[in-house]
């Protein structure tokens, strides 16, 4: 797929697809980068007293990447799953 056919799908498709093949494929970094990002993310869609909590639970940060497609988060992270999914057309 390309970015513009990525950037039509709805958040919790691209969530899946990237998390899917990063977890297939072993891409710890990829994970990592989500991990990562979440934090601000969350802070982007509101949810800011989610991100302490995110910043000083890494069990936390875990259970948001695998959730991590849905409602604003999901619509928060587009960017990167649309990044990483272009960068793995057979995702």
């Amino acid at each position: 797929m390309d970015v513009e056919e990525l950037e039509s799908l709805p958040a919790k498709e691209l969530h899946d697809r990237a998390v899917r093949y990063a977890v297939r494929h072993g891409d710890l970094g990829f994970l990592w980068d989500l991990l990562k990002v979440i934090p601000a993310a969350e802070a982007a869609s509101g949810n800011s007293d989610e991100t302490a909590n995110d910043l000083s639970r890494v069990s936390a940060l875990l259970s948001d990447a695998i959730g991590a497609g849905e409602g604003e988060l999901g619509d928060a992270l587009r960017p990167v799953y649309v990044d990483y999914l272009s960068k793995h057309p057979d995702a």
